[in-house]
């Protein structure tokens, strides 16, 4: 996967931080409702999901009623509240009768807040961190009106009728305003319509559900690119700074072709293999400079392509004040949330898009290569809603499972029992350790095998 340092170390300092105020939720409506957490824990110190085996951590201190602790398995974390079936599965305490301070003595909607308190602080952080993005970076995008050079496309888009140049006018009858949503709403929507314009002429392409399939199975993460100029960005090779290519040279043709596209250079650069081409470039915006230069057996000249695409198409930027970023934040929060939501179509049979499910490696490839506080802000935020929404789901041993069963219990004033609550979890507990161990061995098959 190409995984860096930086990454590594972003998603452990981005998942340790969202652990511990996921814990600190549970923790402070708990102790709202004088109720004892015996335990505070940022990792297991035990070997999740097996409660009495190997139990030591690296550091703990008892402050109060409360042991705080580091825990030696580095994955996921828990508080410990006295008089709950959890994590710890304490059989011997849940034996003795319930004591004024513990969980299990409080009322139904007491033990809802309590357990819902690490969710909304996942929500609300996700909500805190989305405003601060709106309020200090604001927002910047492509608006598909300003891609006037159309899209570049992967040969999957290709082989539904896309071709390069092409300018998506609207999908499913929508106009989508910001052009990096196209591919998902593309997908979201399947069997889409696409309104395109082609030189001129409106045609109509169908996508079909089994080009949904495709993407997910080839791991495609975008078959269709703004389509740009080849402005040079580093040159990775001696020969084709000998042969007088220079940084930010514009290349405007090739041998007596002219050609302005990226999508047009590649291909003929591959053509010419083991021959010698001229690449003509555009210098300084206005000087014709004509280079000479061999192609390797690989086809590989050494140049990069310039990432930014600022110098040739108009990106739209919004900058808010303190008070403008409150609502902006607010929305993103729940766009981004309602399109996490929708995207779960995409894990059905239909799609086989469990195929693509990943584990830690896999969430570290969604940070970027070089450190940038917004990236990890705008990171955390998102994978900050997605534990908020995963935890929400009514699978036992999640919070949504208490939840469940709180619910159950006021609606039908009928409380499970301890032995009913110990059963579910330990079904939850296999069912959470075999997705973890499905997930990760992905992440381990594709390192090896793809």
């Amino acid at each position: 996967m190409g995984i860096t340092w930086v990454q590594v170390l972003q998603i452990f300092i981005s998942l340790s931080i969202l652990i511990v105020l996921h814990e600190f939720g549970h923790f402070a409506a708990a102790r709202l409702f004088k109720t004892r957490v015996e335990k505070f824990y940022l990792f297991f110190d035990f070997l999740f999901p097996l409660a009495t085996v190997f139990n030591f951590a690296l550091f703990k201190k008892k402050i109060g009623d409360t042991e705080y602790g580091l825990g030696w398995f580095p994955l996921g974390g828990y508080v410990k509240i006295a008089g709950m079936v959890d994590e710890s599965m304490d059989k011997e305490q849940m034996k003795l009768p319930p004591q004024p301070w513990e969980y299990r003595a409080k009322p139904a909607w007491q033990r809802l807040i309590i357990i819902m308190g690490g969710i909304l602080v996942n929500f609300f952080l996700a909500m805190f961190l989305y405003i601060i993005l709106m309020g200090v970076w604001g927002e910047e995008y492509l608006p598909t009106e300003n891609a006037k050079y159309g899209i570049s496309c992967e040969p999957s888009a290709k082989a539904i009728g896309l071709r390069n140049g092409d300018k998506i006018l609207m999908v499913n009858g929508k106009k989508v305003e910001n052009f990096n949503k196209i591919s998902a709403e593309i997908l979201l929507s399947s069997p889409a319509l696409l309104d395109i314009d082609r030189n001129g002429d409106k045609i109509q392409i169908t996508v079909p559900d089994s080009f949904v399939r495709d993407i997910l199975d080839q791991r495609v993460k975008g078959f269709i690119s703004p389509r740009a100029p080849f402005f040079i960005g580093k040159i990775r090779k001696v020969e084709a700074e000998k042969a007088g290519l220079k940084p930010d040279d514009q290349i405007i043709g090739i041998n007596d072709s002219s050609l302005l596209f990226v999508d047009e250079f590649i291909p003929v650069v591959q053509k010419n293999a083991g021959k010698k081409i001229t690449i003509t470039v555009l210098r300084n915006k206005k000087d014709t400079v004509v280079c000479a230069l061999a192609v390797p057996a690989d086809s590989l000249i050494g140049l990069e392509l310039n990432a930014g695409i600022k110098e040739f198409l108009t990106l739209k930027k919004i900058e808010y004040s303190f008070f403008e970023a409150i609502p902006a934040g607010i929305n993103k929060t729940f766009s981004l949330l309602g399109s996490y939501v929708s995207q779960f179509k995409l894990f059905s049979p239909k799609y086989g898009g469990a195929k693509q499910i990943g584990g830690f490696a896999t969430m570290a490839t969604i940070f970027p290569k070089s450190f940038s506080f917004e990236g990890f802000i705008a990171i955390t935020a998102f994978i900050s809603l997605i534990l908020a929404f995963m935890n929400f789901l009514p699978i036992p041993m999640l919070d949504g499972g208490y939840v469940v069963f709180i619910l159950y219990e006021m609606i039908t004033k009928k409380q499970p029992s301890d032995r009913f609550m110990e059963i579910t979890n330990y079904i939850g507990m296999i069912f959470l350790f075999g997705l973890m161990l499905y997930a990760n061995g992905m992440d381990i098959y594709r390192g090896i095998f793809q």
